[in-house]
């Protein structure tokens, strides 16, 4: 198979071509689901963290925001089947994208100037259910809102692997128009222009969704959101039922006793990667939680030696897991790998949060 994709970066666009490796090839419905006998034929197509031409976004260097790519693919037959001798395909119709499309996207006004897109998912019956918010790394800014959920594995909140702990839950996921890093004075800095809006976004679609159990408000994410976590949580003492940050970025030393008092008055849970050099643990994660472990506060810590494969698929060539960049830690969080022991049991972070209430 034939594919060419065209990474969408304003003066830097720039075509890749290349053969697609084709790994199962069946019958199925329009769907993609295998069946004996239709009109559809899927292509299961080779992916792993090391093809390029399957990679579904571009990191623009210049922006640090990820780009979606345009992917074109021409499907030569090389063999007859039956009258379809030499068909070539090359017309796309559209996507069909089942994780993201259990979430909806949209634009929320905040006050007169500020607007947040976002995306969410509901619960489908009328009973009461948790929120989880989700707050996207900085490749995942900018205008589109389902960015912050596929721009990794976000989308993984919604599925019935984490649904099942809160026995169905409320997702959002806001999007900053930059990245939520972005400070009064300098990046980084311990601030950021979108805290004051955020929170009454957040508040907002509380109000607008009554079936939202405002005591199970629970707060994430990773890198630039786990920056915005902690600034949450910070800011917000009592709001929230628990926080779950990973490979944060907000500074230890930037953290007062005054904030880390505030912070504690939150459960919190970290993650994070020893071999994080984007992020190193021993300047954000490591002494922040040591200093509320002493403050007494109900704090967890999945610290990860380093950050492989947890699916089996992707192997180094001597057969061993492939390993990612530490600064991923991430990775576990979707894939509910993250544990700790409480009260003499093993006790994972979703079943954990789900038990966290205000």
């Amino acid at each position: 198979m034939r594919s060419s994709a065209l990474a969408l970066r304003p003066a830097q666009a720039k075509d890749l071509e290349g053969d697609r490796t084709v790994t199962k090839a069946y019958v199925s419905d329009a769907q993609g689901k295998p069946a004996k006998s239709g009109r559809y034929v899927t292509l299961e197509l080779k992916v792993g963290p090391q093809e390029t031409l399957g990679a579904a976004l571009n990191f623009d260097f210049h922006t640090l925001i990820n780009n979606w790519v345009k992917a074109d693919y021409t499907i030569t037959e090389q063999q007859a089947v039956g009258k379809t001798a030499g068909l070539v395909v090359d017309n796309n119709q559209g996507n069909i994208r089942p994780q993201a499309d259990k979430f909806r996207y949209g634009h929320q006004l905040v006050g007169i100037h500020d607007s947040f897109p976002y995306a969410s998912y509901e619960p489908q019956d009328s009973g009461k259910h948790p929120l989880i918010i989700w707050l996207h790394g900085m490749g995942e800014g900018g205008n589109s809102p389902s960015l912050p959920i596929m721009g990794n594995k976000a989308t993984q909140f919604a599925d019935a692997s984490i649904q099942k702990y809160f026995g169905g839950a409320y997702v959002l996921a806001p999007q900053a128009r930059t990245y939520w890093m972005h400070g009064y004075k300098s990046f980084a800095d311990g601030t950021s222009i979108y805290s004051d809006t955020l929170i009454k976004f957040i508040k907002e679609y509380v109000t607008a969704h009554p079936g939202i159990d405002a005591s199970r408000i629970y707060v994430g994410g990773d890198s630039n959101g786990g920056y915005m976590t902690m600034l949450l949580v910070r800011d917000n003492p009592g709001y929230f039922a628990a926080a779950f940050p990973t490979c944060e970025g907000l500074k230890d030393s930037l953290i007062t006793d005054k904030d880390l008092k505030n912070i504690a008055d939150t459960p919190i849970w970290f993650t994070a990667a020893k071999t994080d050099t984007v992020l190193p643990p021993k300047d954000y994660a490591v002494p922040t939680v040591a200093r509320l472990q002493q403050a007494g506060a109900n704090v967890h810590f999945s610290f990860f030696d380093k950050v492989v494969d947890q699916t089996g698929l992707y192997k180094k060539a001597d057969g061993t897991p492939f390993e990612y960049m530490g600064h991923w830690s991430w990775i576990y969080v979707y894939n509910d790998q993250c544990a700790d022991t409480i009260n003499g049991k093993n006790v994972k972070l979703f079943q954990w949060m789900a038990e966290q209430h205000r």
